[in-house]
């Protein structure tokens, strides 16, 4: 298996983060390709190359076909996720229910 460039010339800090953000679930391969300019190939032979193969299984199946991983099927518009079960908070007081 052939690495790209961007691929080996990654500080650890990066490969952190990489693996990081392709763990969370709301983050899509796009962000990453932003951020490091690396392609959705480049972040699963990263993830192969740092996670133990059971947890790189686990990943892969997990990521597999998920559309918020993926920009162009996410039904996600925005960034940022509230609950509807999360409280609001008022004059520096929570509001009762």
């Amino acid at each position: 298996m052939k690495k790209s460039v961007a691929v080996t010339a990654l500080t650890e800090a990066e490969l952190d983060r990489i693996v990081e953000m392709a763990w969370e679930d709301r983050t899509p391969f796009d962000a990453i390709q932003a951020q490091f300019n690396l392609s959705e190939q480049d972040v699963i032979d990263v993830m192969r190359q740092q996670m133990k193969p059971s947890s790189w299984r686990m990943w892969r199946a997990r990521v597999q076909g998920r559309a918020t991983k993926h920009a162009a099927l996410s039904a996600v518009n925005d960034a940022r996720f509230k609950s509807n079960q999360q409280r609001a908070v008022t004059h520096n007081k929570l509001t009762k229910r």
